[in-house]
């Protein structure tokens, strides 16, 4: 089997322009958003390894906040997944596959977790 790393953000809230009801249109909501990214690990990780090895976590939180294009209305929230996903491709050519896992907490009425999850694999 061979080595992997997976690095992750979970639970990250942000506010986006998404859905298809006229009740969500026009105005953001909350998302709750999760990112697995997976990459392949250097051979041996030491106290004075540099960040250069691996992928700052802030890149990730970047990918699924400050890369969302302002003012674009995403109906459905597989499109956001899938824009996290292409962004993260994009900053690091080490990234093998991300998973993202989004939850529309607008729309839970029992604090269900209602959303979805999308992992995709380097083309």
């Amino acid at each position: 089997m061979a080595d992997s790393l997976t690095l992750e953000v979970a639970d990250f809230i942000v506010d986006v322009l998404t859905g298809i009801y006229s009740e969500e249109t026009g105005r953001p909501q909350p998302l709750r958003i999760s990112m697995a990214v997976e990459m392949k690990p250097i051979a041996r990780y030491s106290p004075d390894t540099p960040l250069s090895a691996s992928k700052n976590y802030m890149d990730l939180k970047f990918a699924a906040s400050g890369a969302l294009p302002e003012g674009v209305h995403f109906k459905l929230i597989e499109a956001v997944a899938d824009h996290i996903c292409e962004t993260l491709f994009l900053q690091d050519d080490r990234i093998l596959a991300v998973t993202v896992k989004i939850v529309k907490l607008a729309i839970a009425e029992a604090g269900e977790a209602i959303g979805i999850t999308l992992r995709r694999e380097r083309p």
